[in-house]
């Protein structure tokens, strides 16, 4: 069957929205992700034998006019479209998804990502023209729904929807779609990239550019309670490739894309199994593909020194830890299950190995007083991290986080679209009666400029630089898109 994959346009005339982040939003830093999730669905579809076409409208970034333009050239009437979609923009991707409902008739509209996953009874209310929406991890929905389509089949039979019932009119949800065991049935992101997409319409600030952006498992075994992918979309359960699938597609990268240097995991948590780690970065090495690639990863605080050394020598750059917090009770409140002292071991063994870290904290968690955010802002100065970010929280549906702010009233947006300014930036959508918005977003903005502008800071990243020029390339870059905001007043 014909699917066409699309990334939907939003706000085009601000920048490029980068609908895969965990908080989408046009971003300060000019961050673009990879729609890695509909790249792979994409893939499993056309390994099943379905006909592929896709469409990333943010990399460009095309508006609407422009989208359905491109899309025209390859859709016809019993197209299966497939929509990714994110809080902010679900009314705009709706409404997308309805333009094409009434453009090709015939076709089957299908929304998919952590908001639909979320929330998908609300979200079919919004239109009638949207057919479906998948729940939680969709490769397989895809399939399962093309193969159905094309038999004219019984949708109801689909593992992972909810659609709305032509004779009732009423939303009805299938049995769940078990989560994919065997990550390696699914061919790699790279060769897609490859073959539709250009590496140099994407940017991740933390790396070289151009990158590639992968994962290699799915699901993440810790409960942190605001983050959105394993509460919305692959669960709690670890799921990972093999090492020799993992460096498998690091040598097609190093083989097929002779401009990138880097390589970004993207996995919730890449060192949740220490074992795989080992051998991933013995394979790199023994493959020499450590000199030919650097890459980086998240990796959560309990990381050793042993593996931290591994990583190193298998051409690891750097390390994003979520640290979020430097007071134990706010760590505790959002089930991040680590302890402040860890961060210090952590940070003096990343620096022995010769790793760069990017720490990222948060304020507005659970239990968040101007106190507590002056323990994190201590914190992160004692630390001295290569670089790191601070952020007021966003509780996105299908979070514990959400739930929380919103049963008890702290949050301050009536509509999704209000998770992001007119601009598509990201906004702050919490205030309580102790802590209001105004008050996280300043401090924010005094953090990172009290964090960037030391002199001491400032020298460090000219030796960084010195010594690795890619780097001072990166960061220069890097620093153009934030500037405005680090010297606001």
């Amino acid at each position: 069957m014909r699917i066409f994959f699309i990334n939907p346009p939003f706000k085009a005339e601000y920048g490029k929205f980068s609908r895969e982040s965990r908080s989408p939003a046009i971003t300060k830093s000019g961050a673009l992700y990879y729609p890695l999730w509909l790249i792979y669905a994409a893939q499993y579809a056309r390994k099943n034998g379905h006909e592929v076409f896709f469409l990333d409208a943010p990399a460009k970034p095309l508006d609407e006019r422009q989208s359905l333009d491109k899309i025209s050239e390859n859709a016809t009437n019993g197209t299966l479209f497939v929509l990714d979609t994110s809080t902010p923009s679900i009314k705009s991707d709706v409404e997308f998804g309805s333009k094409l409902k009434r453009k090709y008739p015939g076709s089957f509209v299908l929304l998919v990502g952590t908001h639909p996953s979320a929330m998908p009874e609300e979200t079919l209310s919004f239109s009638p023209d949207i057919d479906a929406v998948a729940i939680g991890e969709y490769d397989a929905v895809v399939s399962e729904l093309a193969a159905c389509l094309e038999n004219k089949g019984d949708i109801s039979t689909v593992r992972g929807l909810c659609y709305v019932d032509a004779a009732t009119r009423e939303a009805k949800r299938t049995p769940a779609m078990p989560p994919m065991r065997n990550l390696d049935d699914i061919p790699y992101a790279a060769e897609f990239i490859k073959e539709y997409l250009d590496e140099k319409d994407y940017f991740f600030a933390a790396a070289t550019y151009p990158e590639i952006q992968i994962f290699t498992g799915r699901g993440c075994p810790f409960r942190c309670n605001f983050c959105v992918y394993p509460q919305t979309m692959h669960g709690h359960a670890f799921r990972a490739r093999s090492a020799e699938n993992v460096v498998g597609e690091f040598q097609y990268i190093a083989d097929n894309f002779p401009d990138v240097h880097e390589v970004v995991i993207e996995d919730d948590t890449f060192t949740a199994n220490k074992k795989r780690v080992l051998e991933i970065c013995r394979l790199l090495k023994e493959r020499g593909l450590d000199k030919r690639l650097k890459w980086l990863c998240n990796a959560r605080v309990d990381l050793d020194y042993e593996t931290m050394k591994a990583m190193k020598e298998a051409g690891c750059r750097l390390i994003i830890p979520g640290i979020e917090s430097g007071n134990q009770q706010i760590l505790d409140n959002i089930k991040k299950g680590t302890k402040v002292e860890q961060f210090y071991s952590y940070v003096a063994n990343a620096k022995k190995a010769g790793l760069l870290i990017h720490a990222c904290y948060m304020v507005g968690n659970q239990g968040e007083t101007k106190e507590t955010m002056q323990d994190t802002l201590r914190l992160a100065l004692e630390l001295n991290t290569d670089t790191a970010q601070f952020f007021p929280l966003i509780p996105y549906p299908g979070t514990e986080a959400y739930d929380h702010a919103k049963s008890e009233g702290f949050l301050t947006v009536g509509d999704y679209e209000h998770y992001c300014k007119e601009d598509g930036t990201h906004n702050t959508v919490l205030s309580m009666p102790w802590l209001t918005t105004q008050e996280m977003v300043d401090f924010c903005n005094y953090a990172r400029k009290k964090y960037y502008l030391r002199p001491r800071y400032i020298l460090h990243r000219l030796k960084v630089g010195l010594l690795h020029p890619s780097d001072l390339k990166r960061s220069f870059k890097a620093f153009l898109k934030l500037k405005d905001y680090l010297f606001k007043k």
